[in-house]
Formats: structure tokens, sequence, C-alpha cells
């Protein structure tokens, strides 16, 4: 072998011993960030886990705290309806009960009267909040519940429905209240004692796991532990590891590739958004609605808006797509009405002459929740239904027959409906005069065509004309000049929304236009309009 070969075979060795270390150095770094985006993970479950315990526990009281106020008769027809209803919306709960003394007078749920007299409670909170732990005395059935008890009332829960399996997965959780064990996921596995794990995050390598403790009391000392065997990492990752080495730099990109992909659904719109409702991120943000003839505000179309946690607002034709295809849109539904009743309560309460729309789709008529949530949420605010109208697309009565019945409920509660965008989707009069609405909204497309030479320009005059046989109020939307308000109102149009009278504002923006335009004698549309004719 000449001098020349060896020296090709000596380079080609260390380009090759050099090349697979410089691989493995990348594996390890590779596998060290797998095991903090792991040990993330953990952290994190145990902090979500705790919160929405934190959350069920927090509404159970303050329900408690709602039927204790509640100014019905006690044990009357309408109390028992309402502690039904509390019961059915919430699916941790077993029974219901209304005390006098030490005796269950009337209750709901799957549990006899006799069945609910524990002897003696476990812990009197300063609160007035009177707790039993799960035990032997609060067995019924088999299942031993957890009793909560605030002034007249008190409720069984379920354990076992405290912490949510399906976010577990093939990993273990426990949760403890005042020390003492309350419920496992999965239900019945053997967890070690609380005092043995740090509150924090660590790497317990002598039992092969990683540790997530998370604590947190704001009605009651909770704590949850969220426990992953060190294994499942290696299960996870060894295989494209040692793939990766026998095929050498060849599968190096295969391998990057994938990690970049795990990382890129680990952040992904789906799940940041996931995470931004879960945080409270998704905004409201309010469309004023305007009085053509006067003016004046009556009102305001909800919207959704994301704001990310760097401050930049993700579109709705982005973010609302990625919320059909991941399920999240009756959630982002929940988190508009929530933040509209925190946002607009005192306005709403306060003038009679306003009322907010919000958006509803085909997922929310499919169930009840949002139903319940309106019902309860309004009701504790103290808001009449006619200040929350519902705006239903016509693709979302397709389901006629669960689509007319979830309407008439809503109508019968008070509550007014509108069709929104009509002409862009299923237009038909027979679905108008089958469904129980109020009001019909003209899609955007319609009033932009308003004095244009296409086909649309025809079309709006005939959908006005449908409206008005159907003695609908009517809304128009997308309005950007004079010249669109006043062949609207000629036409008897005499509701509209859009940029000419001002864009989505903020809450504190909305409320300041608001009253910025009650107080005003000349509302500011009014002063465009006569600008525009005198020129």
């Amino acid at each position: 072998m000449s001098r020349r070969e060896q020296y090709l075979i000596g380079f080609s060795l260390a380009a090759f011993v050099g090349a697979v270390l410089l691989f493995a150095l990348v594996i390890w770094l590779l596998w060290l960030q797998s095991v903090k985006t792991e040990e993330a993970r953990v952290a994190n479950l145990a902090e979500t886990l705790g919160q929405k315990t934190e959350q069920i526990i927090v509404d159970a009281r303050d329900m408690l705290d709602r039927l204790n106020r509640l100014p019905a008769s006690a044990c009357s027809a309408e109390h028992v309806r309402v502690m039904q209803e509390a019961a059915v919306a919430r699916p941790y709960i077993r029974a219901i009960g209304y005390w006098r003394a030490d005796s269950r007078i009337c209750g709901v749920g799957f549990i006899q009267a006799i069945e609910l007299k524990p002897p003696r409670a476990d812990r009197i909170y300063d609160s007035g909040v009177i707790a039993w732990w799960p035990s032997p005395q609060t067995e019924v059935s088999g299942v031993r519940l957890f009793l909560m008890r605030l002034g007249k009332h008190d409720i069984a829960i379920d354990p076992r429905l405290l912490l949510q399996t399906e976010l577990v997965q093939d990993r273990q959780a426990g949760l403890w209240v005042e020390n003492l064990p309350l419920a496992t996921a999965p239900w019945g596995v053997e967890m070690p004692a609380l005092d043995s794990f740090p509150v924090g995050l660590f790497v317990d390598r002598e039992n092969d796991r990683v540790v997530s403790r998370f604590s947190l009391g704001a009605v009651l000392p909770i704590d949850v532990v969220a426990i992953e065997p060190l294994h499942h990492f290696w299960d996870r990752y060894a295989s494209m590891i040692t793939v990766a080495i026998s095929f050498g730099l060849a599968l190096f990109a295969v391998w990057i590739y994938i990690v970049l992909r795990f990382s890129r659904h680990q952040l992904s719109l789906a799940t940041e958004l996931k995470e931004a409702l879960a945080r409270g991120h998704v905004e409201v943000y309010y469309q004023p609605i305007l009085d053509l003839a006067s003016g004046r505000c009556v009102g305001a179309e909800a919207l959704a808006r994301w704001v990310r946690e760097d401050g930049r607002v993700v579109d709705p034709e982005v973010f609302l797509p990625v919320a059909e295809e991941a399920g999240l849109v009756p959630k982002i539904t929940l988190a508009v009405l929530s933040a509209t009743i925190r946002d607009l309560g005192n306005l709403l309460r306060e003038n009679a002459d306003i009322s907010i729309n919000i958006n509803l789709t085909p997922e929310d008529l499919a169930s009840d929740e949002f139903s319940y949530t309106l019902a309860e949420q309004t009701e504790f605010a103290g808001i009449a239904p006619e200040k929350i109208k519902l705006e239903i697309t016509e693709r979302a009565i397709i389901d006629s027959d669960r689509s007319r019945g979830m309407i008439r409920n809503f109508r019968s509660r008070g509550h007014k409906v509108a069709i929104d965008d009509f002409g862009t989707g299923y237009s038909s009069l027979s679905y108008l005069e089958t469904f129980e609405i109020d009001t019909l909204k003209i899609d955007k497309s319609f009033v932009d065509a308003i004095d244009k030479d296409a086909v649309t320009s025809h079309v709006i005059g005939h959908v006005i004309e449908l409206s008005k046989s159907l003695d609908l109020e009517t809304v128009a939307e997308g309005i950007e000049t004079p010249q669109q308000v006043e062949w609207l109102l000629e036409q008897g149009v005499l509701l509209g929304q859009g940029y000419l009278f001002g864009k989505p504002l903020p809450a504190r923006g909305f409320r300041r236009y608001f009253r910025r335009q009650k107080d005003s004698r000349v509302y500011p549309i009014r002063q465009k309009l006569r600008r525009w004719q005198a020129s």
C-alpha cells in the first residue's frame, strides 16, 4: 500500500471518526434538550392539573354561595330547579342538598339523603366552608366522596373527576387536599407520601423519574404531583438515536427534521392557541353598531382577538380556521362570553339602550354547554337576557331540528337571535320562515356593491325586501362611506356597523366611545354625513 493510499485511508478514517464524534455530540445535545422539554411538560402538567382542580373547588364554593343567596323559597320548585341545573352543569357533582340544622330537607342528584350524614366534619374554615375528606364515613356505593358545605347547602363531589385523566395520558398524577390524598390518575394507583416530594420540579434518578409538585390554595390547600418515568424518554428517543448512529451522517438530516418537526408541533398555532385560551390571552374587541338615522351607538359585536405573549395580534382569518380544525371554537365562544360580561357588565346594567352581539357557530349549537353557561353567567352578573344578542351563521342552521330547538330556547329566555352574513351561504326563504329569528344581517360583500354595476348590487335590494316581508330587524355590515348610509336609509335599513363608524375597539376604548356618544348632542356620524351632503 502506497503512502498516498495510507494518507487517504487515514484522512478518511479521521474524517469519519470526527464526523461520528460530531454527530454523537449533536445527538447528546439533542438528548439533553429533549429531557428538558419532557421536564417542562411534566411541570406544565402539574400546574395545569392544579389550576383546573382549583377552578372546580372555587366554582363549587361560588355555586354554594349563589344557592344560599337564591331568593326562591327553600325546597320550592324553583329552588329544586336551580339546584338541578347546577348539578347537571357540573359532571363532578353527585348531589346537592339543602339543610336545616342537622336535617337534609331536600336535594338533587344520585345519592339519597340518608347516605349524606357523616357524623363529624374534618375541617371548618374561616370562610365558612366545611369539608369532609373521602373516608369510610363518606362512602356511598363503593365511592368515597368529598363533601363541601357552605351555609345551608352542601355538595357531594366524586374525587375521581377532579383530575383530568385525558391530560395525564401515560403518566401518573396525585391530588392532595390538606396533605390528605384525594384522587389519583390513573384512579387507584399507589402514590408515595406527599412529604416525600419537594415543591417544584426535580429529577429523582434514584427512582428513575421526573417529579413536579404544584401547590396553591384559593379555597382549600391543594397539592398536585405529576410523575414521568425516565424510561419513557428512552422509549421515545432511543430508536431514533440508534438509527441515526447506525446510518451515520446520511440520517443526520432526518434526525434534525424529526426534532424540528416535534418542536414545531409543540409550538404549533393550535397548541399555542390552546395555551392562550387556558391563560386568558384571547381578548375581545367590540365593533360599534349604530342607529343610522340618529348616529347613536346602540350596541356592538363582540369579536375574538388573540394577542400573543410578544404583543403581536394574530389575524382572526388565521387563528379561527386553526381553532375549527382543533375543536377549540366552543372554548373561544365561552371566552368571548365571559370577557364580554366582565368588560361591559356595568355598561349593560346601567344603560337600557345598548346590547352586545355574540357570534355562535354550529359547534356551539351542537351541545348545551354554551346555553348553560350563558344562563348562569348572565343571571350571576345581573344582566338582562335581552342585553346579549346571538348571531348565528346560515351554515349553523342546516341541522334544522337541533338548531330550531336551541334558537327557540334562547328566544324564550329573552335573547334576540340574528342570522349573520345573510346571502353568502344557504340563503333560502324556507330556512328563514321555519326559524324563529329577530334580525337579519346583510353581509359586507353586498354593502360594498351599493352604487356599483355588479351582480351583487341587485341582490341587496331583494335581501332587504325579504327581511321586511318577514318583519325582521335589518343590520348592514361593512359600511364604509356616507353614500352607503344614505342608500340604506332610503331602503329602510336602520342599523349598521363598519369602519365608517369605527373599527373594533378594546373594552376600555369602546366604553369611552359609547359614553362620548351618549353625552354628545351631535353624533359624529351625523357630522360626517352633513359634510358629505354639503360637498
